[in-house]
């Protein structure tokens, strides 16, 4: 079957074209690994002023085709979604029109798909779309959808007078489709219409069935738990990997772990800290937002840095993060680095050097941070969330079991003690040894999570 199956991935950004979050990495890894499989994939996405290319299409992989959709006046913008003023207001516009341009552009191509695999709600139209506009269209007649939630808490709410410019029936403004307390929900909609759906970790497809996880939706993920999976994420090792990485300061590999520690140094002295490889360094980089913990990590700082530990942070987001941070850099200059800025190649400096990755997460949908720390050798400190759950067990000095060091309950304290306990642990040498070359040789690379794909759209087309 996979050597038959046409796949049409759709998508609001795509690695390398326009990226704000890890959903451009899926969209750009997993076509790639599908290729590899056999699959006959293509995808689409606007074509955002980040896109150089003058042509309406590029590619990934070795044919890879991916479409442009073209229209200026909507997608020739410096940001993808929104400005520092907020979203744009015609955001209901732009993704309407790009989800109607999914299906024009795939009978333009005569690109007839098995599978449209939708991702977030800037796609979700396309199910409400095959199955209300197209659904006698005979172009489609075999045509179902996956829907992929990357994170549930972006679900494309829009005023309820802007409903018309779906195109769509009044009729579907209820409560069983658009309707969400009084406003359109897109992500809803595409939850309602596609014919299967899933999230990027099993952990997560579960929790986003609770009210704490659930954001207002859990009630319509319920009804369709029996159409729900979840697969975890892959990482691309082509970009991720010590043994290859242009941009770190000295390759290595786990048969040269040494070369790890020499990166330490390297970056140690490259941000003012302490040139010392038996001092553990803490690295994290993240969005600063309370989503990703950092209320958890603001309460410990103090304690951590009193510690004999050093901590280089590299991030941007939420002002009283940038406020926190840029405070305690000037308190413990000796033992903190604080970068409040994106920077791709300190990024993988600080994967490569550090001895511990910080992920204390209030929620995960998947993280690939985790993931590209393993790689590295370098051993995760995660709350069991979402995809963190799935890829990160408590490390057990007395056996050697497990890959890093976790904790559950969302409170300070529980971080404090995984900190205090991974430390703890980095001082017995000879068990550190052995945990960071096992981490480093976990296969997380997008082969494996292509396969479960490529299995989840053959039952999308055995539905009836």
């Amino acid at each position: 079957m996979a050597g038959a199956l046409k796949v049409l991935l759709a998508s609001s950004e795509v690695v390398p074209f326009a990226k704000t979050g890890g959903l451009a990495d899926v969209a750009g890894a997993l076509p790639q690994a599908l290729e590899e499989l056999g699959v006959d994939v293509r995808v689409i996405m606007p074509k955002y002023a980040s896109v150089k290319l003058k042509e309406n299409f590029g590619k990934l992989g070795k044919n890879v085709k991916v479409y442009f959709v073209e229209n200026d006046g909507y997608f020739a913008r410096p940001q993808l979604y929104g400005d520092k003023f907020g979203d744009y207001k015609d955001n209901l516009d732009r993704f309407a029109f790009f989800s109607r341009q999914v299906l024009e552009r795939a009978k333009q191509e005569n690109f007839r798909p098995d599978i449209i695999h939708c991702n977030d709600w800037q796609t979700a139209l396309v199910p409400v779309y095959l199955n209300t506009l197209y659904k006698y269209d005979p172009f489609f007649a075999s045509t179902k959808t996956v829907f992929t939630i990357h994170n549930l808490a972006y679900q494309g709410l829009f005023p309820k007078e802007e409903f018309p410019k779906t195109g769509l029936d009044w009729s579907l403004f209820n409560i069983r489709y658009f309707e969400f307390y009084d406003k359109m929900n897109l992500m809803k909609a595409g939850l309602v219409y596609a014919d299967l759906l899933n999230t990027v970790s099993p952990t997560y497809a579960e929790e986003i069935q609770t009210s704490e996880f659930g954001c207002g939706l859990e009630g319509v993920i319920k009804t369709r738990r029996d159409s729900l999976s979840g697969i975890l994420n892959g990482i691309d090792y082509g970009a991720w990997n010590p043994e290859t990485d242009n941009k770190i300061f000295k390759k290595y590999s786990s048969a040269t772990i040494g070369d790890k520690y020499a990166n330490k140094e390297m970056l140690q002295e490259e941000v003012g800290l302490k040139v010392n490889r038996s001092i553990p360094l803490i690295g994290t980089i993240s969005r600063l937002a309370d989503q990703k913990g950092f209320d958890l990590v603001a309460a410990i700082i103090d304690k951590v840095l009193k510690m004999d530990v050093q901590f280089v942070l590299l991030g941007t987001g939420d002002n009283k993060y940038h406020v926190l941070f840029e405070k305690i850099q000037k308190t413990h200059a000796k033992s903190a680095a604080i970068f409040l800025k994106f920077d791709a190649i300190l990024a993988q400096k600080i994967y490569a050097s550090s001895d511990l990755f910080l992920m204390p997460s209030r929620y995960e949908p998947c993280g690939l941070g985790q993931l590209i720390s393993f790689k590295y050798g370098t051993v995760p400190i995660v709350r069991q969330t979402g995809g963190l759950k799935d890829s990160v067990t408590e490390f057990d000095p007395s056996t050697g079991e497990g890959s890093g060091f976790t904790f559950t309950g969302y409170e300070a304290e529980r971080l404090l003690a995984a900190v205090k306990k991974a430390v703890s642990t980095y001082s017995k040498k000879e068990v550190w040894a052995k945990l960071v070359k096992k981490v480093m040789g976990y296969d997380y690379s997008w082969t494996r999570s292509a396969k479960d794909y490529v299995e989840m759209y053959e039952r999308a087309i055995e539905k009836r």
